[in-house]
């Protein structure tokens, strides 16, 4: 069976189980603050698990893509160097809401494995929580006695709390759950050592295929446990190891879903796949087909490379996978952008992303590439200055520091700095550079950390949203929970009515007031979690059940409202100038300005941007009124001619933002009608990333504020230049700002000249070579040129010349062509820039260097005249 038919039976056989079939969500997690990214299959129903929405329906069935590089769920540093780790991978999974339990899901997976896909079922064992005494939870019992009707009961295996009690998290839903474990030795093998005795020990051949959690907790964040009103059923199939067990490999990697891309990889690299573990070259192939999957699906769902949060995590990937290539597969140039064409031919059928956003990953994957070569390429250079400074401080090893600061400065690999140092008989600093890596982790964590308590509940009541509609609003706190952090102690409260827009789709979150006649709060932010509208305050309420008056902060939301359905305006007017190529790829929506990332290949023009600028000012001297479609079915928006973003998760009921022919499917707040923006105005259009451009834009009050700058501006600079006529007058002044240039130009060549003649009588006898050291306040170009003609003209000659023009230390070094075998001049700048605090280089010839240190000048001058 190939790889998309197995795919297609696991989706087949549980639909015949009247399960719904529901596409797999984005891997990128845009309003989850606890995950950057799915990291298991439930991700995307946690709000069925934990009560806050509905389930579609009571069975549903899906294949996840997942990605597990950091917190509990890491996977990064094992990928590659065994046989079934993956960053990216697919988890099949069938979900149960409240409906059948552990008896049905476990005959479900038996007659899946066992008569659909044909696993032998000696092959097979399977695990149960054996219970902890710790928290009160007995065995299993039920688990055991369901598959005692299946398996025999010497392959039922307990299980301790680790492997056999799934838990999403530090809290939220949990519970004991089945694992199955099969077992893909040959019968040789299984001869000499049972497979009980293989089962959880990581054996790359005896795999757990597939988890069967039954959701019967909730985690609190005291730790305690307490039973959820429904229980659920939520298992996970590792879909690259169920390949390998019914492609009768010994690999993930040697499935038809690694094959291709492997195969593409030897045709560029030139190097064969042996499959072997230790083998580096194969380790690298490994860590590139793998790694290639999970940034291709990144960038296709939204994500791109960057220096913070998500970002950074694809970027950290997408590196490592290049300083793989570079090191052990000697691939100094990009490649791996061409494997997304192979990924594209695998997988685009059941995941239409990675054909959709095939240019736009392929094209951002390049320039990464591209850009961190030529941060290697540098990082080889300084890599080398710090390997001669240890070596001339007669040392052996490699300080922690400079290390570290290689790695966390420049982006510079450890291991390759490893590597290159014991290729020169040195080590690095290992217990230093830990230590270094240690503090950083406390410095991140020390600006994240938050203590977050369980949820006080007053009363259990659906809160609603009526923010589209009012800014002001009557409520009460149905829940509350306290949150410490490094600014302090606050609350998280969720209203029974709330106006506070919670941030989301780009839009901050509202701030405002929540009061009554007793007390008043700040309301610092909003945000949302789980479903819930949480907005965070600055104290607990005496009467925390008290009825209160919730105010949003009205100017910022007119403005940042203003900002949002300017964005509307302006997604429309680049597709209309530039082309329907042009997508939403990241938004900023705030009072102060907007910012709009799109795909686009090319700097805008100044014709575009004006053409731009001018189309969005029509519709808004227009006056559009709003058209407003709250709860609409997703295919009658679309149908209607919505755009839906790649990389957002809809549910079937959508809202429908129109504006004439802008429709977008959005949950922002937007303005009545688009005179109420006012005029808008583009301040600035940069690379966001390859194959993406950034517009920054202001409207509304900040837009009115610009040009009344402007203005201001423009009195002031009439009269400082005393005419009304600004740009004649500047015009003037270049003029005669040149023919003052070409004035100096040439004072300084007369000076220059008279230099010359004054040195070339200077030289100082030392044996039977001739020094020259001279101090000078000419400027870098003369100096150049005086020095280059000086050691044409003065044969066996050395010539240092230090200058403080523009109150800057700089020190150039000449050396005479009869000389160079003897001199270095790139090694004497080294020495003699030390005492000003600065360093350069150049060639044996001709080197320069400048510093920080104006007094450290003399020294240098004293250090020159004794060489």
């Amino acid at each position: 069976m190939t790889s998309q038919e197995i795919r297609q039976k696991f989706l087949d056989y549980f639909k015949s189980k009247d399960h719904l079939i529901v596409p797999s969500a984005p891997i990128v997690l845009k309003d989850d603050p606890t995950l950057m990214f799915s990291n298991s299959g439930m991700t995307q129903f946690k709000d069925f698990f934990l009560g806050y929405k509905t389930p579609t329906a009571p069975r549903i069935a899906d294949t996840q893509k997942c990605l597990r590089v950091s917190g509990k769920h890491n996977d990064l540093d094992d990928v590659g160097r065994d046989t079934y780790h993956h960053t990216m991978f697919e988890m099949l999974g069938n979900w149960s809401f409240g409906d059948y339990f552990k008896k049905d899901a476990i005959a479900f997976a038996w007659e899946l494995l066992t008569e659909v896909f044909g696993i032998p079922k000696e092959n097979l064992y399977v695990t149960i929580f054996e219970g902890d005494a710790s928290e009160n939870l007995e065995r299993d019992q039920d688990a055991y006695d369901f598959w005692k009707s299946h398996i025999s009961e010497d392959r039922i295996i307990n299980g301790n709390k680790k492997d056999n009690f799934w838990e999403m998290g530090e809290s939220g839903p949990c519970g004991p759950c089945s694992e199955i474990h099969v077992d893909l030795r040959t019968p040789e093998e299984k001869t000499k050592v049972s497979g009980l005795e293989l089962v959880n020990n990581d054996h790359p051949q005896v795999v757990e295929v597939w988890n069967l959690v039954f959701m019967e907790f909730n985690r609190k964040a005291d730790k305690s446990l307490e039973k959820l009103p429904q229980q659920h059923v939520d298992t996970g199939m590792g879909f690259e190891r169920l390949c390998m067990a019914l492609q009768g490999k010994s690999s993930n990697y040697d499935t038809d879903v690694f094959t291709p891309l492997i195969a593409k990889v030897e045709e560029l690299s030139g190097k064969k796949y042996t499959g072997i573990l230790e083998n580096e070259k194969d380790i690298a192939i490994r860590v590139v087909v793998d790694h290639i999957r999970a940034v291709s699906f990144a960038i296709a769902d939204g994500q791109l490379p960057s220096n913070g949060g998500a970002g950074y995590v694809i970027r950290r990937i997408l590196r490592r996978g290049i300083s793989y290539s570079y090191r052990f597969l000697d691939m100094k140039e990009p490649f791996l952008f061409q494997l997304v064409a192979v990924l594209q031919e695998q997988m685009g059928t059941f995941f239409p992303e990675l054909e959709k956003q095939g240019t736009l990953v392929t094209e951002v994957i390049k320039s990464e590439e591209e850009s961190f070569l030529r941060t290697i390429e540098n990082g080889l250079i300084r890599v080398e200055k710090l390997i001669q400074q240890t070596i001339s401080n007669n040392s052996k090893v490699l300080p922690s520091e400079e290390v570290f600061e290689l790695y966390d400065t420049y982006g510079f690999p450890d291991d390759l700095t490893r590597i290159i140092a014991e290729e020169k008989g040195l080590t690095i600093d290992e217990e230093g550079f830990e230590a270094e890596m240690k503090k950083q982790k406390i410095r991140s964590k020390a600006d994240s950390a938050q203590k977050v308590y369980d949820w006080v509940t007053l009363e259990e009541k659906e809160e609603k949203f009526v923010g589209y509609d009012q800014i002001e609003a009557e409520t009460y706190i149905t829940r509350y929970r306290k949150v410490e952090n490094k600014d302090g102690e606050f609350y998280q409260v969720v209203l029974s009515n709330s106006p506070f827009y919670p941030e989301g789709g780009g839009q901050v979150g509202d701030k405002g007031v929540l009061e009554n006649a007793v007390e008043s709060f700040e309301v610092l932010e909003t945000k949302k979690e789980n479903g819930l509208i949480i907005s965070l305050i600055n104290g607990l309420p005496k009467d925390a059940g008290a009825v209160f008056y919730a105010k949003v902060e009205a100017t910022d939301r007119k403005n940042s409202q203003a900002n949002h359905s300017v964005t509307h305006l302006l997604h429309e007017a680049l597709r209309e100038v530039l082309g329907t190529h042009v997508e939403q790829k990241g938004s900023y929506v705030g009072p102060d300005y907007l910012r709009f990332d799109f795909s686009h290949f090319n700097k805008m023009t100044e014709e575009e941007l004006a053409l731009v600028e001018e189309k969005v000012n029509h519709k808004i001297k227009e006056s559009i009124a709003l058209q407003e479609f709250r709860n609409i079915p997703i295919k009658e928006a679309i149908d209607k001619g919505a755009m839906a973003l790649f990389g957002e998760k809809y549910g079937d009921s959508v809202r429908m933002i129109q504006f004439g022919s802008s429709k977008e499917l959005c949950g922002g707040t937007h303005v009545k009608n688009t005179s109420e923006i006012g005029h808008f105005k583009i301040t600035s259009e940069s690379s966001a990333a390859a194959g993406i451009r950034r517009i920054e834009a202001i409207s509304g009050d900040k837009s009115e504020e610009y040009f009344k700058n402007l203005e201001k501006q423009v009195s002031e600079l009439s009269q400082l230049l005393k005419s009304k006529d600004i740009v004649r007058s500047i015009e003037k002044l270049i003029e005669e700002n040149t023919s003052l240039k070409s004035e100096v130009e040439s004072l300084k060549k007369e000076k220059a000249k008279g230099e010359i003649s004054d040195w070339k009588g200077a030289y100082e006898q030392k044996g039977d070579k001739l020094l020259l050291v001279k101090k000078t306040s000419l400027d870098a170009g003369s100096v150049k040129d005086i020095v280059f003609q000086l050691k044409r003209e003065i044969p066996t000659s050395i010539t240092i010349i230090l200058s403080d023009a523009d109150g800057k230390p700089m020190i150039t070094v000449g050396v005479s062509d009869d000389l160079a075998g003897i001199y270095q001049a790139g090694a004497l700048i080294k020495d003699l820039a030390r005492e000003i605090q600065g360093g350069g280089g150049g060639n044996p010839g001709f080197a320069t260097a400048g510093g920080k240190n104006l007094d450290g000048l003399e020294n240098a001058y004293q250090k020159a005249l004794n060489i």
